[in-house]
Order: C-alpha cells, then structure tokens, then sequence
C-alpha cells in the first residue's frame, strides 16, 4: 500500500507546477505593476503561512494508474492533514486523514486492486467501506509523517530558487470569484500562467502549464485556515495490522 509515497509524489508535482512556490522571476512591467515584484510576494506568503489548501489536476497522468490525476489537500505546519486522491485509469482513489502521528485512510476498491494486485480484492473486502488507521511509526504508514508536513515542504521551497525565467503580467480577470493578475512565461521550457491576486496582500491562486507534453492545473487556497479537526470514530475504521493480517500481507 502506497499512500503516502503517492501523496508525496501529488505534493512534489504541485510544487514542480507552481514556479511562484519555488522559483524567483525577473520580469517585465506588463501594465499591472512589477511581475517580478509580484511573484516574489506570493512565494514569501506560500512560504509564511501556517496552514494551506493545495489542489492539482493533472490531466497527463489521467490514462496512467500508478501517478496522481487530481488531489485536493489541507495540510499545517504541524503535519496535521485531510485529503482526497484520484489516480490515473483504473488506480481508484482515497482519502486520508493525518492527526498528530494518527493516519486514517480510505480507499476504493480500485486502488486496493492497483496496489496490491491478486490481494486487492480481499483487503477491501475485509475493509469495505471504512479507514485502515494506524500511526506514522508503522511501515506503510510512515511517509505520511513527511508528506503532511507544511513545514518541511516551506523549507524545501525555500531552497529552490535559482530560475531566472522570465514572467510578464498579462491583464487582469476573475478566477473562482477571486479578483486576479494573470502572469504569462514559461518555466523549464513549459508555457506557463500564474494568477495572483488584484488585492495585496498578494497570493498565488492557480498555476497553469500546458505544453510539451504537460497539462497541469495547481491552486492554492485556504491560507491559514486550520486544517479540520474531525477524525473517523473507531467503529468506522479498521487497524492497519489487522488488515495486513486478514489480507495476508505483512510489514
């Protein structure tokens, strides 16, 4: 079972999407003040926030069962999370909740089945509609500790910020009712579109790229808006030892 490594690999895609997360640009005065200016802003507020909302929607993993298609994840500085997955063709889907060092996750039956193949079919028998909990310190659960983790994703952004592309503000419009600037360049080669908000202070909304092979779409929301705080009753979940046990798996 997979799940954190492919949240991992979710998250690591967003970020590689978004040039305003991760990059610096210098850039031309497009008639909406300093792009350059701009997305340097909205990657100091990506970095301080303590809590965000990251969606992304990758249509050239749609017919590949083994990378991310869509996810919508909260997560804090904390490592404290809740979110939803979707795979490529037939990978299914999941949800997953992480308190604390508590991870709560909950699959389809085509994910059980592109996961653990011939055992698929018996692991999301034995948990039919319910979580498999268990803690960061057990084995499969444990790059979740990672993947949640706000924080440790800041200090990788931080890192990363040799580009020199270039971005150039292209207008104003209104992007799920928010007043944006548009940014257009490219980013490693890949035509590339930034939305940032009209209003200071100024935050990246969404991150478009398509070309060459990629066609991606990443947002970021909900700063600082604590992460829910509800997790599955114990009657709705089932231990991850004992489905390892039931399904023959083990480790």
């Amino acid at each position: 079972m997979a799940g954190g490594s492919l949240i991992r690999a979710g998250v690591s895609a967003l970020l590689v999407l978004s040039p305003a997360l991760g990059t610096t640009a210098t850039a031309d005065d497009g008639g909406d003040g300093n792009a350059g200016a701009l997305v340097r802003e909205a990657q100091r507020n990506v970095l301080d926030a303590t809590s965000l909302r990251l969606t992304l929607t990758d249509r050239a993993a749609a017919g590949k069962s083994a990378e991310v298609a869509s996810m919508d994840l909260t997560l804090d500085r904390d490592g404290n999370c809740v979110g939803s997955f979707r795979m490529g063709r037939g990978g299914g889907s999941f949800d997953v909740v992480k308190r604390g060092d508590e991870v709560w996750m909950k699959a389809d039956r085509a994910y059980w089945r592109s996961q653990l193949h011939d055992q698929g079919n018996k692991a999301a028998d034995v948990v039919r509609d319910r979580y498999v909990h268990g803690t960061t310190n057990e084995g499969t659960f444990k790059d979740f500790a990672h993947a949640c983790d706000l924080k440790a994703l800041q200090k990788e952004l931080s890192l990363n910020t040799s580009s020199d592309d270039s971005m150039r503000t292209d207008g104003r419009t209104k992007i799920h009712g928010v007043d944006v600037i548009r940014l257009r360049g490219t980013e490693d080669g890949v035509p590339t579109t930034l939305y940032i908000t009209t209003d200071s202070p100024h935050r990246l909304v969404e991150a478009v790229q398509k070309g060459d092979g990629t066609d991606d779409t990443a947002g970021v929301s909900d700063y600082g808006k604590p992460v829910p705080s509800r997790t599955p009753a114990p009657g709705d979940s089932v231990d991850l030892s004992d489905l390892e046990k039931e399904s023959g798996r083990t480790g």
